[in-house]
């Protein structure tokens, strides 16, 4: 019996070195992906603030470019006398593009 408790132990333990040797290799390729996804992570996040600064210089672009116009719009109907024919075709024109936008 005394044989057979050692050859139990020998293959015991070696199986036991084996389970280790397993988690070692899982924690390993664990630690190894986790990384990867790490890396992958910050190369999104480093893409969306790209993505964030490109659509704030749209933003900002089109923002001036209508101010601009809305701004220099306004001006020049100032300056211009109100009861002529050009401003009674601004207010028209004005009056048509909001039905027209109720409609759609």
């Amino acid at each position: 019996m005394n044989a057979s408790t050692t050859t139990m132990r020998v293959y015991g333990e070696a199986t036991d070195d084996q389970v280790m040797d397993s988690v070692a290799e899982a924690v390993r390729d664990a630690s190894k992906v986790a990384a990867e996804h790490a890396t992958a992570a910050k190369n999104a996040i480093a893409g969306t603030d790209l993505i964030r600064s490109v659509s704030r210089i749209t933003y900002t672009g089109a923002y001036a470019v209508s101010f601009g116009i809305v701004y220099a719009a306004v001006f020049v109907t100032q300056l211009v006398p109100q009861d002529n024919p050009l401003m009674h075709g601004f207010s028209d024109g004005a009056r048509a593009a909001m039905d027209a936008l109720k409609e759609a």
